[in-house]
């Protein structure tokens, strides 16, 4: 199938799915569920990071143990994204998104009792799975609630809990796994899935999946044009990412601000918040110059940080700029991918959570590798390479991937 005809196939289903009366209207309360259940995601993910002294005493293993707790994580995701979603593209989709939070419920609650690290690494692979099935899933549910003109704006608003996550849930998760020990903060995490179940099952409107026989194959999806670049720039932007935020606390320690984690993780996750706010507004007219202003910022902080990384105000300044070029990243990749593949979205998304998680992973190990090496002085300048390489990618990819606002 000829991307054309998957892309026109694409318009006159989701269409259909939007009754006129509402085409102007976003529906607001199920779209913020999915927030929810990005918010939920995003938290279970990057906590070891912001807990990463704490679970490393309690569990009785070295720092750079705990950061492999999101390196499994994402492998967890990456394994799992692309064959479940394939195996459930014939399924209702509200079951298959119920299924996906309700395991968060399970894997926290068992990480908030476990004494084991090998325990807790075996439940954060299986919190990675649940992680790949929903992210295949968020974009494209959030799509298909609205019409055309409306996708960017709803997907953005669907992936708020990401930069909420970021600014609101790591500090706050930080500060109470501080205040009263991180399993606390796993056991809240916990409580709130459960309270999201209720309200997905209540909100968040159901439809079918693909009918059999009628599903995309792998191959067709990944040679459409535009899907390659697009995978190849997430996965240098969010490995770039990853470096540095996993290991932010041993970051920290030579500026002298390491017991200040948590106003540097709020820093970072208000400037977020801005940056997709910014991002939600514009996408639907401005994505191109939306990922080359992104990726632009986040290599301006990167440079920053590797000239004047010992002050501690460049600090805060440079993660300020490296949140607010963050924020809306997933929205922006997930956008492109949404609309270059059309009915495909499903099978294209499944490509981004495995990339994605390829660069969480990469993150962590090359990070790990990094810190123990060179020191922490080489994060910089590692993802200002990386960055490079983003920028080159998008500069290209203007007819096809990125294509030029119209």
């Amino acid at each position: 199938m000829s991307s054309t005809s998957i892309n026109r196939s694409a318009c006159l289903q989701e269409c259909n799915q939007v009754p006129v009366s509402n085409q102007d209207r976003l529906p607001l309360p199920a779209l913020l569920a999915l927030a929810m259940a990005a918010f939920i995601t995003i938290l279970t993910e990057a906590l070891p990071a912001g807990l990463l002294p704490l679970m490393a005493q309690s569990l009785t293993v070295s720092e750079a143990l705990v950061g492999q707790l999101v390196t499994i994580y994402a492998i967890g995701s990456l394994l799992a994204a692309i064959p479940l979603t394939a195996v459930t593209q014939s399924w209702r989709r509200r079951p298959l998104l119920l299924i996906a939070i309700s395991g968060f419920a399970v894997v926290n609650a068992v990480t908030a009792v476990s004494d084991s690290y090998t325990i807790t690494l075996v439940v954060r692979f299986f919190a990675g799975v649940f992680a790949g099935l929903l992210w295949a899933l968020v974009a494209g549910y959030a799509a298909r609630m609205v019409p055309e003109h409306l996708k960017g704006r709803a997907i953005a608003i669907a992936m708020a809990g990401t930069p909420i996550a970021l600014s609101l849930g790591i500090p706050a998760g930080t500060f109470l796994g501080a205040a009263w020990g991180w399993r606390v903060t796993f056991g809240l995490i916990s409580i709130l899935t459960v309270i999201l179940v209720v309200w997905v099952t209540a909100k968040v409107p159901d439809f079918p999946g693909q009918a059999r026989g009628k599903g995309f194959a792998l191959r067709t999806v990944f040679t459409l044009p535009g899907i390659r670049p697009i995978l190849f720039v997430t996965l240098v932007y969010v490995l770039a990412h990853n470096i540095l935020y996993t290991y932010i606390a041993p970051f920290l320690v030579p500026v002298g601000i390491a017991d200040r984690i948590d106003l540097v993780l709020l820093v970072f996750g208000v400037a977020a918040l801005l940056g997709i706010w910014i991002v939600g507004v514009l996408i639907d007219r401005r994505l191109r110059e939306l990922v080359l202003i992104s990726t632009t910022l986040f290599a301006l902080a990167a440079l920053a940080l590797g000239l004047v990384g010992n002050v501690p105000a460049a600090v805060y300044a440079s993660v300020a700029v490296w949140g607010l070029a963050f924020g809306g990243s997933a929205t922006l990749f997930q956008t492109a991918l949404a609309k270059t593949a059309g009915e495909a979205t499903d099978v294209a998304q499944s490509m981004m959570v495995t990339v994605w998680n390829i660069a969480i992973a990469g993150g962590g190990i090359v990070g790990g590798i990094l810190l123990e090496t060179f020191s922490v002085s080489a994060f910089p300048w590692s993802v200002l390479v990386l960055l490079v390489a983003a920028l080159a990618v998008t500069g290209v990819a203007r007819s096809h991937g990125f294509p030029s606002s119209r």
